[in-house]
């Protein structure tokens, strides 16, 4: 799968508590809406996100992870940059349904419409549903299961049998404190999966729009 390289940032904002595998399924379900309405609670206060990431992928045919550095910003409600800077420059940003990417030089870009490269409408469409706590959008796409407890950890599955092709299943920690999200595994059909981990986290910092266009 190469598209979901990027994936989540996503993606950006929450928390959960384990399940109680005795209780009843009407509690299970209350207690489930606690959870995305504890995340709702955290995405309604962020209005930006700013932080350095890693990103690893292990990939069944190489003995070495491959590991890629970068930063990741985000501005209520349309616009993100996603950058690498190690091993190569290398990047796109988003603002609106407007977007631009690069490689090696950034100074050298390339602008599109986001919906004609669709790795990155996929990639646009995650991040701002879940920083909108869009459960809706989300739960029409995915089966979410809570895994874990403080720190939250989720699971998303696939239900279209096309996006299951590429892709088995998404990963989510978040930060103890609810604030935004730690951690990304995201596991293809094959045993792949890559993991990206974010770092130095900052939210509501001030961002200029010049970053995004």
């Amino acid at each position: 799968m190469k598209i979901f390289s990027y994936i989540f940032i996503a993606l950006c904002i929450s928390s959960g508590i384990l399940g109680n595998p005795a209780g009843t399924r009407a509690e299970e379900q209350e207690h489930t809406a606690g959870i995305f309405a504890k995340i709702a609670g955290s995405a309604s206060q962020v209005q930006t996100l700013t932080c350095d990431f890693i990103q690893e992928k292990h990939l069944s045919m190489l003995n070495n992870v491959l590991t890629s550095k970068g930063r990741f910003f985000y501005k209520r409600e349309d616009k993100l940059r996603w950058e690498f800077n190690d091993p190569i420059a290398s990047g796109f940003a988003v603002n609106g349904e407007k977007a631009i990417r690069w490689k090696d030089d950034s100074e050298r870009t390339q602008t599109f419409q986001v919906q004609q490269v669709p790795f990155i409408k996929v990639f646009t469409d995650q991040v701002f549903s879940w920083a909108k706590a869009d459960f809706k959008k989300l739960e029409k796409r995915y089966r979410i299961q809570v895994v874990g407890g403080e720190p939250a950890d989720l699971k998303l599955f696939p239900k279209s049998s096309r996006e299951k092709k590429y892709l088995d299943h998404i990963r989510i920690v978040f930060a103890p404190d609810a604030g935004h999200v730690q951690m990304v595994e995201v596991h293809e059909p094959d045993g792949d999966f890559t993991l990206i981990r974010f770092l130095k986290m900052t939210i509501n910092r001030p961002l200029p729009d010049s970053l995004f266009n």
